[in-house]
């Protein structure tokens, strides 16, 4: 099994930036691709990007060139800098990790198998 914790949310005026981390714990070798998923109030999960262990990244178009990815294996962190922020990024941000080796990065959530408890992110206008 994987454990993964998300930290990092908060409430941040619009133009602003966040950072949020993953902390992957437990059977992490079996871990390849990592993600960031959200979801607003009445929304459905949304994907927001994600990261192979090689790191090739791969982002919903709704966040493209606003949000980084990065991961540190060695340290088996997940990262994700928000930048220029929006209240329609207002969210539950959750991390989520894919033990199957797919020579892409999965866009589903049916693609990962462990997933954080989530934290929220208010941007506020």
């Amino acid at each position: 099994q994987v454990q993964l914790v998300e930290s990092g949310g908060g409430l941040v005026q619009a133009g602003g930036s966040l950072s949020l981390s993953c902390a992957a714990s437990g059977r992490t070798f079996r871990i390849y691709n990592m993600g960031w998923f959200r979801q607003a109030p009445g929304k459905e999960r949304e994907f927001v990007g994600g990261i192979s262990r090689g790191g090739s990244t791969l982002y919903g178009d709704s966040v493209k060139g606003r949000f980084t990815i990065s991961r540190d294996n060695a340290k088996n962190m997940e990262y994700l800098q928000m930048n220029s922020l929006k209240p329609e990024d207002t969210a539950v941000y959750y991390c989520a990790a894919d033990r199957n080796y797919r020579g892409r990065v999965g866009v589903r959530e049916s693609e990962y198998d462990f997933w954080g408890q989530g934290t929220q992110v208010i941007v506020s206008s």
